[in-house]
C-alpha cells in the first residue's frame, strides 16, 4: 500500500473509486498476479496460514538444478528460524549452455521471501519470480500494469474454498 522510498505501489495504477486491498503480497524484485479486494474478511482468510491458499510461480535459477536438489526443497528446508513447509517443483526446461533451470513451484505458506530463501539452501540464486495463480485464479494473459475485475463465479469460488 505505501513504500518507503516514495515508489509507485500497485494501488497508484487503479483506477478504481472503492478501497481495495491486497489480498497478500509481492515483494518489490517479483512480480505476476496479486488479488485485491474491498472484501475484509475475504482478505483475513486469504492471507491467514490456516486456510493454505495455493500460490503458484514460474521461477528461473542461476544453476542447473539437479533431481535431489528438488526433492529436498519439496520436503522442506530450514531457513531462519522455520523449516518451510512441502511444495511441489516441477522442472519446465534447463539451459545447458546458460546453466539455468525454468521451474514452476506451488507453496502454500508465502512468508517473507521464502522462495529466494528456499533455493539459496541448494546455492541457487533465483533471477526471476512470477506468481501465475493464486486460489485457483490464474494470471492468464495480463502483462505488467493490468487489471481485471474477478467473475462472479471466481469470487464465489473463493469464498466457497475460505468457508
Amino acid at each position: 500500500m505505501k513504500d518507503d522510498r516514495g515508489r509507485k505501489t500497485v494501488i497508484d495504477l487503479l483506477d478504481v473509486k472503492e478501497r481495495v486491498y491486497p489480498l497478500g503480497r509481492l515483494d518489490f524484485d517479483s512480480s505476476g498476479l496479486l488479488i485485491l479486494s474491498n472484501d475484509g474478511e475475504l482478505m483475513q482468510k486469504m492471507i491467514h496460514p490456516s486456510f493454505e491458499i495455493t500460490k503458484v510461480y514460474e521461477v528461473t535459477i542461476d544453476k542447473l538444478i539437479s533431481d535431489d536438489e528438488i526433492r529436498k526443497l519439496e520436503a522442506g528446508v530450514r531457513i531462519d528460524d522455520y523449516v518451510s513447509a512441502p511444495c511441489t517443483i516441477k522442472l519446465i526446461r534447463k539451459n545447458e549452455n546458460k546453466k539455468i533451470s525454468f521451474l514452476e513451484v506451488s507453496i502454500h505458506e508465502g512468508k517473507n521471501r521464502e522462495i529466494r530463501k528456499m533455493f539459496e539452501t541448494v546455492r541457487a540464486k533465483v533471477t526471476r519470480l512470477h506468481r501465475i495463480e493464486e486460489a485457483g485464479i490464474t494470471l492468464g494473459k495480463l502483462r505488467s500494469g493490468e487489471y481485471r475485475e474477478l467473475r462472479v463465479k471466481e469470487v464465489a469460488d473463493l469464498k466457497r474454498r475460505l468457508k
